[in-house]
């Protein structure tokens, strides 16, 4: 796990935190540390167990439309402000990144975020990895190394998260996960505020409980796909 921080130090961070009047009054006991840690190992194992006869299938389609990697890696900003590679199934044309500035004018998110309902530069593949949200199948990986968790705000890239202000940045006092709050309410309907708010609300709302909450709501956002592109 790469120990690089987008902040400079843990120090930095914990700086930049501090100037919000905002702080989480929430903080983390051994025990939900303990048992989200367990949950995570044991539910990424069985994830990957269950979904591991289609992964032949999805290489297979990914090589079939188009030349390039079956994987693609990015950097994401994670916990604490600590830098990680973040794996997905490639979705997109091999040039998506060269592509990006051309398309900024495109762009239907507000605030700090890139998203484009028709992304031309998305495969026939792609968007129905996208979709099924299967794309995010090989993020299990990151959640067995520890840089992701099952539950946590979805990670954002260093070019997003340059336009934190504090009270956004509290997002980052817990690890990123595969699904969240504003994932099963609505993700790319909300606009960016209404993202952050609803991870700040986890933030501070943390727990067994809610955890467990949002994840008996996953399954029912990714079968309507609302939001999902």
């Amino acid at each position: 796990m790469s120990t690089e921080n987008y902040y400079g130090s843990l120090e930095k961070f914990h700086e930049f935190l501090a100037s919000s009047d905002e702080l989480p009054a929430v903080q983390d006991s051994f025990g939900y540390r303990l048992v989200k840690r367990v949950f995570d190992v044991v539910a990424s194992f069985g994830g990957l167990a269950m979904l591991l006869p289609l992964f032949p299938f999805i290489v297979l389609l990914i090589k079939l439309e188009t030349k390039g990697p079956v994987f693609f890696k990015q950097e994401r900003v994670g916990f604490e402000g600590k830098l990680f590679g973040c794996y997905k199934f490639r979705s997109m044309a091999v040039d998506a990144e060269a592509q990006k500035a051309k398309l900024v004018h495109l762009n239907e998110a507000t605030g700090a975020a890139f998203k484009i309902k028709d992304d031309p530069r998305i495969t026939g593949v792609g968007s129905f990895l996208r979709r099924s949200s299967l794309d995010e199948f090989p993020q299990l990986f990151n959640i067995l190394k520890g840089d992701m968790s099952v539950i946590g705000p979805r990670p954002q890239i260093p070019s997003e998260v340059n336009d934190y202000t504090p009270e956004q940045a509290q997002r980052l006092l817990v690890r990123p996960g595969l699904t969240c709050l504003w994932q099963v309410s609505g993700r790319s309907h909300l606009d960016f505020s209404e993202w952050m708010e609803l991870d700040r609300q986890y933030v501070q709302k943390r727990s067994l409980w809610f955890d467990l909450t949002i994840l008996a709501r996953t399954l029912p956002a990714v079968i309507e796909r609302k939001g999902a592109y």
